[in-house]
């Protein structure tokens, strides 16, 4: 039962779509309109703005962190619901019920969750996303390094438990990037803060 409690709790914590909520207060209107069409963070520096992309960056990392700490407080820290509610935040962003079930590709609640679950392995994957997103110049690039790597780490580090766990998310994350996978085979992924033409 506090599976699926805290699962279903990760998950509409995980449907909070902050970067089209901050986008539509600064009245640059809906960040789904331009770009990749998706609600994260990448998505929403194409409109000019860092700071917002920022604050997108920071809320979406944050709410999968909050799922996974308010997990463990309601269930003295046991692994398996606390992963639980990390993978329900992660679906959340992914599929948020308040969007018909079209939201961001999760990188960043990925990211938060990573975190809460083991700081070690959290700082670990976003050394690997920051070094391989500057080399390449693809911020989608960086995510694919970082999630392919985290089950691992999570196996070495965190536990059986948050390794299942970023399994799910790494091979949702490449799901949901197969578009841009394509695109930097041929090479016409855009780079970092350039403008894209939906």
């Amino acid at each position: 039962m506090q599976e699926i409690v805290t699962f279903a709790l990760g998950y509409l914590l995980g449907s909070v779509p902050f970067g089209l909520v901050i986008v539509k207060m600064a009245g640059l209107g809906d960040v789904r309109s331009q770009g990749s069409g998706n609600i994260g963070a990448t998505n929403v520096l194409r409109t000019g703005r860092k700071d917002l992309a920022l604050a997108t960056l920071i809320l979406d990392a944050g709410k999968g962190a909050f799922a996974v700490v308010a997990a463990g407080l309601l269930t003295h820290w046991a692994p398996w619901p606390m992963a639980l509610a990390g993978a329900g935040a992660f679906l959340g962003h992914c599929f948020p019920v308040w969007l018909r079930f079209h939201g961001g590709k999760g990188v960043a609640t990925y990211l938060g969750t990573a975190f809460a679950f083991d700081w070690r392995v959290g700082i670990m994957i976003a050394i690997i996303w920051l070094l391989a997103a500057a080399t390449t110049r693809w911020s989608s690039a960086g995510a694919l390094a970082a999630a392919l790597c985290a089950p691992v780490l999570f196996l070495l580090l965190g536990g059986v438990a948050f390794a299942v766990a970023a399994a799910f998310m790494t091979a949702l994350v490449f799901y949901r990037h197969k578009g841009n996978i394509e695109r930097i085979r041929n090479r016409t992924e855009p780079k970092i803060g350039q403008r894209k033409t939906t």
